[in-house]
């Protein structure tokens, strides 16, 4: 069973599980698949709304086809859950990529 089978089964489960869902975002995104990767940050944030690395893969990933006004909205939400959830090292992270696109 490849990844996304097997992480996409997990969800079925555990539709709520933040790591399960993170993963497989990240497989659809190493996949090539960015619609579909996403969707699952989006359906991750909904559901864990402190889960710190969605954001900030999800902003990356918006950053790198172009959707840089889609990347800074991603980045400021996960700043502030990075606020809240006292992650200071990702909230670095987000601030330098969000810097370099709003240059």
């Amino acid at each position: 069973m490849d990844r996304i089978a097997m992480l996409t089964e997990i969800l079925t489960q555990a539709p709520n599980d933040a790591f399960a869902r993170y993963g497989l975002a990240m497989a659809y995104s190493e996949a090539g698949q960015p619609d579909a990767a996403l969707a699952e940050f989006g359906k991750l944030r909904d559901a864990n709304p402190d889960y710190v690395p969605g954001y900030q893969m999800a902003g990356q990933l918006l950053a790198k086809m172009g959707r840089s006004s889609e990347a800074v909205t991603w980045l400021e939400a996960g700043l502030a859950a990075a606020a809240r959830t006292g992650n200071g090292h990702a909230a670095a992270e987000m601030q330098a990529l969000k810097d370099d696109l709003s240059i």
